[in-house]
């Protein structure tokens, strides 16, 4: 998940009872919302540009990781495949990650880069602001070095608070 700015859409946590663990590429807003995730599950971030020094504390820029033997990099600015920024096309070299997992955008995209040899994925984004019509987040597994079933998921419309919904 990406982009929540301060809003954790309820209907995230039946998606968040399947999971092992939460992955957040920034954009978190305010500490409540990642508090929230991790009494549910384990939570992996990143700070995205609006976020403030608490989270800034709590969480880094980048995160490199393992999963099931896939190298995993996070960050929350980055680019897409041909074009990323110079900051992530240097780590990118460096680390040779298999999964590469950025937000800010607020544009869902799931791209193979056959020239990195890493599958990018941007899980759009799951908050109430920015410019997205749709509030989204992916859902996969890995196991034993595969990346499967792989699921967008659609929350509904950016607008429409519900009554179950939690801005923090």
């Amino acid at each position: 998940m990406s982009d929540t700015h301060g809003h954790l859409d309820q209907k995230i946590i039946k998606y968040v009872d399947w999971a092992d663990e939460v992955w957040h590429a920034g954009d978190i807003g305010t500490v409540r919302v990642t508090d929230a995730l991790s009494k549910l599950k384990p939570v992996k971030a990143v700070y995205g540009n609006i976020d403030g020094h608490a989270l800034r504390s709590q969480f880094n820029e980048n995160l490199v990781f393992h999963c099931e033997g896939v190298k995993v990099f996070i960050t929350h600015i980055g680019g897409y495949p041909g074009r990323y920024n110079t900051r992530v096309k240097k780590i990118l070299f460096e680390e040779k990650p298999q999964l590469y997992i950025c937000g800010h955008s607020h544009i869902l995209k799931v791209i193979q880069d056959k020239k990195m040899n890493l599958l990018h994925m941007n899980p759009g984004a799951c908050g109430v602001q920015g410019f997205h019509k749709i509030k989204t987040l992916l859902r996969f597994t890995i196991d034993k070095q595969k990346i499967d079933g792989l699921e967008v998921i659609e929350l509904g419309e950016r607008g429409k608070l519900t009554s179950n919904d939690q801005q923090t």
